[in-house]
């Protein structure tokens, strides 16, 4: 009998979830996000849990994001599996948001796309040496989601904006620097630092603390200043130009990343972090990003991108607009729009 793909059980006073996908870097499925939300449920009100904590199994990462493969095949169909895989992944993430016990998160490797839903709302953030954070969606023409809209938009400098359209990797320092982590502890230490908020949770603030070590300088701050500068224009194709004409290698760089993006989803994740950012809460901006999740998935860009980076890998995609100019505002319009009532993202109550 073959292991769950997630383990949910109470060790002393902590409700442990461990992600037990290893093999697919814990890429997420729906029976993984459903038994997650189960077991939070479950010790929402229970006494006898004092605090949640989110690990992984294996060596390679936290969470790589999504089954990427489980969505792409049910958009090339009805769709219906990948909007039911969005709807249950985002009342996840709404129920972590706000969820009233402290969650902790080890965010030991590889820490992207659904990674980020389930580490971001966690109270404490662990990041190791061996973290790298990514939203790098728009490659494969999909969208940072999640709750990309609101954590992405409220970064300061427009980083996050850079982030969605770029893809970047970044790493712990960097983390730290944005809030995705609120500490660093080396890799080597985090059994011990499991075993002392396993014994002791209602001091896992005062642990951190004494775990804590020395993530370095972030890379990111030497080019703050031209991001919070050329990622302040106020459209994908502005952007472009800003970066064109600044005459940097950096910019040169970027450049060079963006071309193989979607040029759809570059556009449809700005104006997913506009709006985002006027959210006026959690839950209305996962609603939002289910609307465009529910279409994006059964689009061209989407197949296309999984085809060319994740099936064939010939990382090769022909995107249905060959440049961001050339993507209509009725077409993200569509995407944007309000599903029928009755399709509508609605939190657990």
């Amino acid at each position: 009998m073959s292991e769950p793909e997630v383990l949910c059980r109470i060790e002393g006073k902590v409700g442990r979830i461990t992600l037990n996908r290893p093999q697919a870097i814990h890429a997420l499925t729906t029976n993984m996000i459903a038994l997650m939300a189960q077991a939070l449920l479950a010790w929402r009100e229970d006494p006898a849990v004092e605090l949640v904590l989110i690990d992984h199994a294996g060596e390679r990462g936290f969470c790589a994001g999504g089954d990427i493969r489980m969505l792409a095949e049910s958009g090339a169909g009805d769709g219906a599996k990948a909007r039911e895989f969005f709807f249950t992944e985002y009342r996840l993430n709404h129920l972590l948001f706000h969820y009233p016990k402290p969650r902790v998160a080890i965010m030991d490797g590889i820490t992207m796309g659904g990674g980020v839903g389930l580490s971001r709302p966690c109270r404490f953030r662990v990041a190791t040496e061996r973290t790298t954070f990514a939203m790098p969606e728009t490659g494969i023409g999909l969208f940072p989601d999640v709750g990309g809209g609101w954590y992405l938009s409220r970064m300061p400098d427009h980083i996050g904006l850079w982030l969605a359209l770029t893809g970047a990797r970044i790493k712990a320092a960097d983390c730290e620097l944005l809030q995705l982590a609120t500490d660093y502890v080396e890799s080597a230490r985090i059994p011990d630092l499991k075993a002392a908020i396993l014994a002791e949770p209602h001091r896992t603030e005062t642990i951190l603390t004494e775990f804590e070590g020395d993530a370095g300088r972030p890379a990111l701050a030497q080019h703050q200043d031209e991001i919070a500068r050329i990622f302040a224009a106020p459209s994908v194709e502005a952007i472009v130009e800003g970066l064109e004409t600044a005459g940097t290698e950096w910019a040169a760089e970027q450049l060079k990343v963006m071309a193989t993006k979607s040029p759809q989803t570059m556009k449809v994740a700005f104006r997913q972090l506009q709006l985002g950012g006027q959210a006026r809460s959690f839950a209305e901006n996962m609603a939002m990003e289910y609307r465009i999740g529910a279409r994006v998935v059964q689009r061209h860009d989407f197949l296309e991108g999984v085809r060319a980076v994740i099936v064939d890998k010939d990382n090769a995609p022909k995107w249905s607009e060959a440049r961001p100019h050339d993507v209509s505002e009725q077409t993200l319009d569509a995407i944007f729009a309000p599903l029928p009532s009755d399709q509508e993202w609605s939190p657990l109550p």
